[in-house]
């Protein structure tokens, strides 16, 4: 029976580990039920000998294919099945006694998986509680059945349950725990059951479940024992009353026949089915008995004079327990009468199993009804209103919580949709105020920023912009003169975006601005700038600078590149190329870091196009960089152009690579054009 099981369970697991990465065909299905029905019709003429029975778990095959395949399989398995099983009790004589129980246990174990598979577990698999439960339950339901087709012949149904019960139901639930052990082992999902799971993972559903089959079954056991013991105390009672209706009148027509002369020794009386008497008289020798004293003994001779008159008591009588009387006639004959006490309890014994059976089978309906019920009616409805709150809080505030299959959840339900609601005009406003508060800080940065690019030197021409990714950026362009005859040139990147860049760039901005108009060449403005900035910067960030001082009157600029992009710069009305000069770490990146400086010589109509990142690093929908080629293109392509002219150029040029694609980083640019010494 072990290995028969087992073999169930390795069968199922290979052919689950050969399925389990693909969609069962109409074929596959079918192909399965017609395999666990031949199974289930080798476990019909393949039993094991247990005492006058044979055990099979023949119930094991549509149980299995319909839980962990498909309805299909299981109902297809269990016809095959129970058909056979039918045919053969009939016309074979293959376990002719219970032919009809058998038949029909088979063919409903496979419509009771496929009902368990789409209606309880929808497709996954069973618990390993679940699994030896649903086995053992389509057991009982078959020993069931053999009482209640067997209503003319209750002791031999008696007799076959009692000697198949245990073994054929503990093994069928053994089967598909196997089976559960094995899959859940590969999947993953064994879970210790020494190791508790945190409470926050068991679903309401299994609590439910197992809180309503602990009371359920102790509900059932003190039924089970009330009734019990009512039916021990009616058998013993009955019992009682077969006896001393039998000594009674066994004592009569003993008194009669000894009275009237007659041969005592001849008389025979039934006591019960199974019971014997024996007759004693005044001498205490025997005058009558169950075939005389072929059921006599010293031991019984001594239990009818040890034991009172009219005593009930119970011995052992001729290797068996009995219940029995002795008791006394008015003429002193010494009456024995007994029952053996398998005889005093099969109704009792008959009726326990049958109400035991039968109590689980209604316990059984009521579980899974009850199950299905709150599924249904309210996990199912707590799924859905957890699937709408989990787009709520993924920011779809648009979503309705619409379960209205109950008082409880339509108010839950209209409860969170105001919530919403509320919440959404809460977000409103904030979102109005923090526009005009980020409007404000756009207008403040924006006002920062110099727009006069009209001069009274005639000696340069220059342009700038600055387009920020949000509302406020971490770029900044900067223009000043820091004498008559020379003016300073910045532009600037900082690591982040938004509020706190933009705070960070006013810092920088100002200080380098400060720091310039002092007189400060670039390298000590660099230093000073560079250890104020790492002062209090908790949020680590840098900004990347390019600085250049130019003197009007000969064209000479002292520059210095703190991490910045290279520079483009058009010589003698050539095109634009990239000058390749010295970089070091941006400022706030490292404290006391030492800047070296470049000196760079413009020639009159010499050109500078200073950028950050914004620029080449723009993508389009196909997240292909803009690039620095496509820049000194578009700039060669625009070179004849005022500085206004150029950059608006260049700005069209990326806008029409990068299309409808996100603009994710801050656009700065600044243009000088380079006329020679002029007066003012």
């Amino acid at each position: 029976m072990s290995l028969i099981t087992l073999a169930y369970a390795a069968v199922t697991f290979l052919l689950w580990k050969a399925v389990k990465d693909r969609k069962l065909s109409v074929g596959d299905r079918i192909g399965l039920g017609f395999l666990y029905g031949i199974l289930s019709v080798f476990s019909t003429h393949f039993g094991i000998d247990y005492g006058d029975m044979v055990l099979n778990v023949r119930d094991l095959a549509p149980m299995a294919a319909g839980l962990y395949f498909d309805p299909v399989s299981g109902i297809i398995a269990g016809l095959i099945g129970g058909i056979e099983r039918y045919i053969a009790g009939t016309y074979f004589d293959v376990g002719a006694y219970t032919t009809v129980a058998c038949s029909i246990s088979t063919c409903l174990a496979g419509f009771f998986a496929a009902f368990l598979n789409k209606f309880i577990f929808k497709g996954e698999k069973p618990s390993i509680a679940y699994a030896f439960f649903m086995g053992a339950v389509i057991e009982v339901f078959h020993m069931y059945v053999v009482f209640v087709t067997h209503r003319d012949d209750m002791r031999m149904a008696f007799l076959v349950v009692r000697t198949c019960s245990v073994p054929m139901i503990l093994f069928s639930g053994l089967g598909l725990m196997l089976c559960t052990i094995a899959i859940n082992k590969k999947l993953g999902k064994l879970h210790s059951p020494w190791v508790s799971i945190p409470p926050e993972e068991v679903p309401v559903s299994n609590r439910f479940q197992t809180w309503m089959f602990c009371a359920t079954v102790f509900v059932l056991i003190t039924n089970f024992g009330f009734n019990y013991s009512m039916q021990t105390a009616s058998a013993l009672q009955e019992g009682k009353l077969d006896l001393a209706s039998a000594s009674f009148d066994i004592g009569n027509s003993v008194a009669w026949i000894h009275q009237n002369g007659g041969r005592t020794n001849y008389y025979s009386h039934f006591v019960g089915t199974g019971g014997t008497f024996a007759v004693l008289d005044e001498n205490e020798e025997l005058i009558a008995g169950t075939q005389f004293d072929k059921y006599f003994s010293d031991d019984i001779k001594e239990l009818m004079l040890t034991h009172k008159n009219g005593e009930y008591f119970r011995a052992e009588v001729m290797g068996q327990k009995a219940y029995c009387l002795s008791r006394t006639t008015e003429e002193g004959f010494r009456v024995f009468t007994q029952i053996p006490m398998n005889e005093v309890f099969d109704g009792r014994d008959i009726q326990a199993y049958e109400t035991m059976l039968a109590d689980i089978l209604v316990f059984t309906v009521i579980y899974v009804l009850i199950s299905l019920l709150v599924q249904n009616m309210v996990v199912d409805n707590l799924l859905r209103v957890n699937k709408s709150l989990n787009k709520i809080t993924e920011g779809d505030l648009n979503e309705k919580v619409d379960v209205y299959t109950s008082s409880e959840f339509a108010s839950l339900s209209d409860d969170i949709n105001l919530t919403v609601d509320a919440l959404k005009g809460y977000i409103d406003a904030a979102k109005k105020r923090i526009e005009q508060e980020l409007l404000l800080a756009h207008n403040i940065q924006a006002a920062a920023l110099p727009k006069n690019f009209t001069f009274t030197r005639k000696g340069f021409e220059l342009f700038a912009t600055m387009d920020p990714a949000r509302e406020v950026g971490g770029d900044f362009y900067d223009f000043f003169f820091v004498a008559a005859d020379k003016i300073a040139l910045v532009i600037a990147d900082v690591s982040d975006k938004g509020v706190p860049a933009s705070l960070f760039m006013m810092r920088s901005k100002t200080a380098i601005r400060g720091l310039a108009e002092s007189g400060s060449e670039p390298e000590e403005i660099f230093y000073r700038v560079n250890n104020e900035l790492c002062e209090g910067n908790e949020l680590n960030m840098f900004v990347t600078v390019w600085m250049g001082i130019l003197d009007l009157n000969t064209g000479d600029m002292r520059c210095l590149n703190a991490g910045h992009e290279y520079p483009a710069v058009m010589r003698n009305n050539g095109d634009y190329e990239v000058f390749r000069d010295k970089h070091h770490l941006p400022l706030g990146a490292m404290k006391d870091m030492k800047y070296t400086g470049y000196d760079m010589h413009l020639d009159p109509g010499d050109c500078l196009y200073v950028y950050t990142d914004g620029i080449p690093d723009a993508i389009n929908v196909n997240e292909e960089e803009y690039g620095l080629e496509r820049l000194l293109n578009a700039l060669n392509t625009y070179k004849d152009a005022s500085m206004e002219g150029l950059l608006q150029g260049v700005k069209a040029d990326q806008d029409a690579f990068v299309g409808e694609a996100d603009q994710f980083d801050d656009i700065t640019m600044l243009g000088f054009r380079y006329n020679g010494p002029q007066d003012e």
